[in-house]
């Protein structure tokens, strides 16, 4: 199979494999304005990874759902594991171990559909929102699999204007502290301060990252001598 897939309509993702989903907002428009927003598209990705339609997603979403433990996930019939995932203000990356037949498809036309919705019904407006269908990338050899979370966890350093993908950063304590107070991704529950732990499957890469305290060290080590090469199959610029 191709390392790279415009969308599986054409061609078919494999249950049990691993994929880099990415997506941005039409015309590079930004697809998150509030707080609100980053919510709501993270509550989406626990309602939505459900073989099970959702048949009345609200347009305010309750923050009760944040609490929902690891006993609770595991009676919903998942469509997808979200091994990582990061929200930026005009993108999204995600992560996914495809579990059923046809479960990124109908994963991403969920997500896709009901996100939009919402933000059409708030704004008052009409139209696409997202860039065209999701671009997704087959995570094929393990160092895709090992430091494609990294690379999605330091998007957010392009906030700050840090050319991080050049494979340097000169101020590490400042990226560090950065990641740490980003609320919109998987990383500060890698790193053990729990954020949205109902969002991830931190199973599938435990044999990886076994605890915080490494991830922190990996993290670490990876600001300081970035191997970019390592993800270059695997990464989707904006």
């Amino acid at each position: 199979m191709s390392a790279y897939l415009k969308n599986d309509r054409m061609n078919v993702l494999v249950s049990g494999e691993t994929y880099h989903v990415y997506n941005r907002g039409i015309d590079g428009r930004r697809l998150f304005l509030c707080k609100g927003d980053y919510y709501r598209f993270i509550h989406d990705l626990y309602e939505f990874n459900d073989e099970a339609s959702v048949l009345n997603a609200k347009f305010h979403c309750s923050k009760g759902w944040l609490k929902r433990d690891e006993k609770d996930r595991k009676k919903r019939k998942l469509l997808v594991d979200i091994l990582a995932f990061c929200l930026m203000p005009t993108h999204f990356h995600l992560m996914l171990r495809q579990r059923v037949d046809g479960g990124i498809s109908k994963f991403m036309q969920k997500i896709g559909t009901g996100y939009a919705r919402y933000f059409n019904t708030k704004l008052e407006r009409k139209g696409g929102l997202f860039q065209g269908t999701y671009q997704v990338k087959l995570i094929d050899k393990e160092n895709y699999f090992i430091y494609l979370p990294h690379y999605i966890h330091l998007n957010p350093l392009d906030c700050l204007g840090i050319n991080w993908r050049e494979g340097k950063v000169d101020d590490i304590k400042k990226a560090k502290d950065f990641l740490g107070s980003y609320r919109w991704s998987s990383y500060l529950d890698y790193v053990g301060k729990k954020n949205f732990p109902s969002i991830i499957n931190r199973e599938i890469v435990s044999e990886i990252i076994e605890d915080a305290g490494d991830y922190k060290k990996l993290i670490e080590d990876w600001l300081a001598d970035m191997d970019m090469t390592k993800v270059e199959g695997v990464i989707m610029e904006v």
